[in-house]
């Protein structure tokens, strides 16, 4: 799903009224379901239903997710960490239920006619998304470099030339063996992803993401997601644990279920106001 803000202000003054954020879509669910979920507003999320499909949606005050606010307000990252947390806890919870094509972060719209619009004029793409959705899961593994064995020193093969030079040797060792092990690790990489997709529904791979948002204390080698059967879990986790015995130099870590951000077709044209989920 897009994102977008369907309010065009005049002259950027603050907006007003309530316009509606749209967290995802789903074949059906269950109001009652419904009840315990927080939408953007802090009051529980409800459904739009339109062309045999049904929106989950909660309020939105323009005021705060209009155009204007929220070209300002995605650049806060605080304000972007907690609008990201409360649309994610609504879609993580329809994707645990069921099928859910989940909407991108700010997809915002002036009312529900327009949501309603959405689903009609998208019914054939959202309803085929959604039954190639049905009974999987996403999954993410993720590779990190394992360091190798410190280099021989020169020290050690007997080599001369005084304090400075051993120095400068050692230091030569230590680069080309890091070099090395980010080759070898990055190989490895190659060859898990491959050997993952292979099992999947489908896969991506993402780009690494780096150490201030991993909390890892080495590289990022691997960034996978992998769209799995349901009935197929088992199987998949084993792989990567046989995987992770046959790559020592890396480190896999299976994270999931997730919702299925990383299998979801955008539109060709995309809104201004667009921020992707992480992996």
């Amino acid at each position: 799903m897009g994102t977008t803000a369907e309010t065009t202000p005049v002259g950027g003054a603050p907006e007003t009224g309530t316009g509606v954020w749209l967290h995802g879509v789903t074949a059906d669910v269950d109001p009652a379901a419904l009840a315990g979920l927080a939408g953007m507003d802090g009051v529980p999320v409800r459904p739009v239903r339109a062309a045999g499909l049904t929106a989950v949606v909660s309020a939105a005050p323009l005021a705060e997710y209009g155009e204007v606010a929220l070209r300002r307000n995605l650049e806060d990252l605080a304000w972007l960490e907690r609008a990201a947390r409360t649309h994610h806890t609504v879609v993580d919870a329809l994707s645990r239920a069921g099928a859910v094509v989940p909407a991108r972060l700010a997809t915002v719209h002036r009312d529900d006619d327009r949501v309603a619009r959405v689903l009609t004029a998208r019914r054939d793409e959202l309803s085929d998304t959604l039954a190639r959705l049905t009974g999987r899961e996403e999954w993410g593994v993720k590779g990190y470099v394992v360091p190798g064995a410190p280099p021989r020193t020169a020290e050690a093969a007997g080599d001369g030339g005084g304090a400075g030079a051993a120095y400068l040797r050692r230091r030569r060792a230590q680069l080309t063996a890091r070099e090395e092990g980010q080759r070898i690790a990055a190989d490895a990489a190659a060859t898990v992803h491959t050997a993952l997709a292979g099992y999947a529904v489908a896969a991506r791979r993402h780009a690494p993401q780096d150490r201030r948002l991993s909390g890892a204390a080495t590289a990022m080698v691997l960034n996978g997601a992998y769209l799995i059967d349901r009935n197929r879990l088992a199987g998949f986790s084993e792989l990567v644990g046989a995987l992770a015995d046959r790559h020592p130099e890396i480190r896999l870590e299976l994270t999931g279920p997730w919702p299925p951000y990383s299998f979801v077709a955008e539109p060709s044209a995309e809104p201004a106001h667009s921020v992707r989920e992480p992996a």
